[in-house]
């Protein structure tokens, strides 16, 4: 964790991106998709659960997220994760599969990255997420979410990025079946990660995110990082992967990420 944090530190201070989408990162990007274009992200991630989660021992999330530019500097867009939670047999609570809490978001870039300035680029997003899922089968929180993030980019070079978030859920919670934190109410997020272009295919980048409510005895903080990255297949097509790693309870144990991210 210290050393992700110096490496950041020092990202910041030395001239260091440029990524091709912002997935697999839990971390946020300023961009958003071009005016009447579509843009198209399908993801699965493999989490193994900490022991605090016992009963739920690993936990599989397919994410299919659409994003249209409604704006000229912003979009819309709606995401879907189809769960499957894998629970200590003796239990009682089988390995539920179905539908999670659907999510429907609005973004928009307040302010585009200009170069000579020392300024980054400002975006915010808000986020509405509907308990489409079952509470009972642990598929969905029985919560409607609602979440208010801010974005900060900078680019440092021709071949670096750095990007910095910071969020509350206001109401809800940020569980996404059995990872998360469960309080209902104010919950603040934050989270800072680095890009680099190493080819003109591949990018790489690590990130720092976590979760935070007052009163942690009602729920599960979160904190974790993460190492992936981009690989360019074609012309608006990537190849998005990541691993892992978190230390909260609200977080994975560890998780790798794989998909795909299409622009049309």
């Amino acid at each position: 964790m210290r050393r992700l944090l110096a490496v950041i530190f020092v990202a910041w201070l030395t001239p260091l991106p440029h990524a091709h989408a912002q997935q697999p990162f839990f971390n946020d990007d300023a961009d958003v998709v071009a005016y009447r274009r579509w843009h198209l992200e399908t993801n699965n991630e493999y989490d193994l659960l900490r022991r605090s989660s016992y009963p739920n021992l690993r936990q599989d999330t397919q994410t299919i997220k659409f994003s249209y530019g409604l704006f000229r500097a912003g979009e819309v867009g709606m995401d879907f994760p189809l769960l499957t939670i894998f629970n200590a047999r003796g239990s009682g609570l089988g390995n539920p599969f179905g539908l999670g809490d659907a999510d429907f978001s609005i973004k928009y870039n307040f302010r585009k990255e200009r170069t000579g300035s020392r300024l980054p680029g400002i975006t915010a997003s808000l986020n509405i997420e509907p308990p489409t899922g079952s509470e009972k089968a642990q598929l969905g929180s029985g919560l409607i979410d609602y979440y208010l993030n801010s974005v900060f980019q900078k680019t440092l070079s021709s071949k670096n990025v750095l990007r910095l978030n910071a969020g509350a859920t206001f109401a809800g919670n940020t569980l996404t079946g059995a990872v998360g934190i469960k309080t209902r109410g104010t919950i603040f997020t934050g989270g800072a990660s680095v890009t680099r272009q190493f080819t003109q295919k591949l990018d790489l980048g690590i990130e720092v995110y976590g979760g935070y409510t007052g009163n942690l005895a009602l729920g599960r903080g979160e904190s974790q990082q993460q190492i992936g990255g981009n690989y360019e297949i074609r012309h608006d097509l990537t190849l998005d992967f990541g691993v892992v790693t978190g230390q909260a309870a609200g977080s994975p144990h560890h998780g790798f990420q794989l998909g795909f991210s299409r622009n049309f």
